[in-house]
């Protein structure tokens, strides 16, 4: 259901985009109007990272944590439903701004202060965003605490820490982000709603409030949110880079330690957002250093995938081309990363169509290419069939080159110095033709999306069936029939190493000597 859920608002935040691209094509185009070209690009930011990103993730985690774990489902399902519905019932409040007079906010998905204060925008779409934010909030923090629980006390016998399932380790740091992370929001929406329906002043520089202080919570949140949304995806490519090079996993240890790094190092950079804002040459310093301290870790996560497919047999199947797109994709996409961590190169470029590339470029070509790989590598365990390679192939080729297309010339255009959020532009400055290509990659894009729904249609229906470990995998998950019964597994699985079914399948040369 979360994954449903997901897919529904991506659909939705997806138009939003096509119709923001459509009114950039040209410039002076009327398509849209200013107060709706900003309403729709506050909504489409706003579905993708709190009502698509996080859910379907969670959804994904929901259904393979238990059985990577040999459990017999989540620790708290009571606990799990809440989470959803509340999930679902956010999204809801936050897009039933549109059904109310003056429609949804116009503040972008980051609504910094004062923007959100009545002065500005008096009407009550901001008081839907942010309590949809906010209950959202809450279903996101149900499921950080069912993941930790069920990944600490569930495991089967055997199972220690040290013999995780990669997904299960990133899930499990993931949702301990999520507990230090979503509260600090969840605290500045109460403060936003208590300035617009209380008179507080919290963030109302002209009553002695602080502009500055909402955007030190919200970055607080938002920058190991990025993280909340590519440690699962990392996940994902850790599982199926191995299967699919024929090889064990290069470096498990390092790699684990690097997890713990990054989301340690990440949750005290959330200021290099604020470059602009004016902060004092030792917190740039401070901060600059910091954000470039994740790119070692991250690093070592990227070496460690090469390492791991270096020699190997590959196997290009669908789980391990979208693989190996995330991994073209997230490394241009940290390059750019870090040209941004420097304070001089962000006050150049900070609020500008390079921002704009550089974080689709990191949260597309990361979170939606891992979990393709994820889907595509896991649809078999949970409908039993196989989705269909050619139609897999081609949705993977639409979306590289759509997504190289779309977010490649932002990059430019941001260089040429064209602002984000601007409605329109003039004719001559020299932003048509960069607009027009990355228009062009969205419309390139959506067929990729049509494409994967099609696929999956047509899969349950006619895909061919799909066997237990249709993969010929190690983990698990690959033990149990396809799709698995209610209770996962009939017998409590043992295992003695990070590779169960390996142990199972090659009983000369199992991992546990050598773990």
């Amino acid at each position: 259901m979360y994954v449903l859920m997901a897919i529904f608002f991506l659909v939705v935040a997806g138009c939003e985009a096509l119709a923001i691209r459509w009114q950039l094509i040209k410039p002076g185009n009327d398509f849209l109007n200013p107060d709706t070209f900003n309403k729709f690009f506050t909504m489409h930011g706003t579905t993708m990272v709190f009502f698509m990103g996080m859910p379907i993730l969670i959804g994904i985690a929901n259904y393979v944590v238990p059985l990577q774990l040999g459990a017999h489902d989540m620790a708290f399902p009571r606990v799990n439903a809440f989470g959803f519905w509340t999930t679902l019932f956010g999204g809801c409040l936050a897009y039933f701004s549109f059904f109310v007079p003056g429609g949804p906010p116009a503040v972008g998905w980051f609504a910094y202060a004062p923007l959100t204060e009545t002065t500005f925008s008096p009407k009550s779409g901001v008081d839907f965003w942010a309590l949809g934010l906010l209950v959202s909030g809450v279903g996101t923090i149900a499921a950080g605490v069912n993941f930790v629980a069920t990944i600490l006390t569930m495991r089967c016998p055997g199972m220690t820490l040290t013999k995780l399932p990669f997904f299960c380790w990133t899930m499990l740091w993931t949702s301990l982000q999520i507990l230090v992370a979503i509260p600090p929001l969840t605290a500045a929406l109460i403060m936003v709603e208590f300035d617009r329906v209380l008179g507080a002043q919290f963030f109302n520089p002209q009553n002695g409030g602080s502009a500055y202080l909402w955007q030190h919570l919200f970055w607080f949140f938002g920058h190991p949110e990025v993280y909340i949304l590519i440690l699962p995806a990392f996940g994902m490519i850790t599982e199926v880079v191995p299967v699919f090079s024929r090889k064990v996993l290069f470096g498990y240890e390092f790699m684990a330690a690097a997890t713990m790094g990054i989301v340690f190092i990440s949750m005290g950079v959330w200021a290099h957002h604020m470059f602009a804002a004016g902060m004092s040459r030792t917190l740039d310093m401070y901060f600059a250093a910091a954000s470039l301290l994740v790119s070692i870790p991250t690093g070592i996560k990227f070496f460690n995938w090469l390492a791991t497919m270096y020699g190997g047999r590959l196997w290009m199947a669908s789980p391990m081309l979208f693989a190996v797109g995330f991994l073209a994709m997230f490394v241009l996409g940290g390059l750019t990363g870090i040209m941004l961590a420097s304070a001089p190169f962000d006050l150049q470029v900070s609020d500008s169509y390079f921002v704009v590339g550089h974080f689709h470029w990191v949260l597309i070509g990361g979170t939606v290419f891992g979990v393709f790989a994820g889907i595509h590598y896991w649809f078999p365990k949970v409908t039993g069939r196989m989705l269909s390679e050619r139609l897999a192939k081609w949705q993977f080729w639409l979306l590289l080159i759509g997504f190289i297309l779309t977010f490649g010339p932002m990059h430019v255009s941001g260089l040429l110095g064209m602002p984000r959020r601007i409605f329109t532009y003039q004719a001559d400055r020299p932003w048509q033709l960069w607009n027009q290509l990355s228009s062009l990659g969205a419309m390139i894009q959506a067929p990729s999306y049509l494409l994967f729904v099609i696929n999956i249609g047509w899969s349950l229906r006619y895909g061919r069936p799909a066997g237990d470990d249709p993969w010929d995998a190690w983990t698990l998950e690959w033990a149990t029939t396809s799709p698995p019964p209610s209770y996962n597994f009939s017998e409590t699985p043992t295992v003695r190493s990070r590779r169960p079914l390996w142990d199972v399948k090659h009983p000369d040369d199992p991992d546990w000597k050598y773990e």
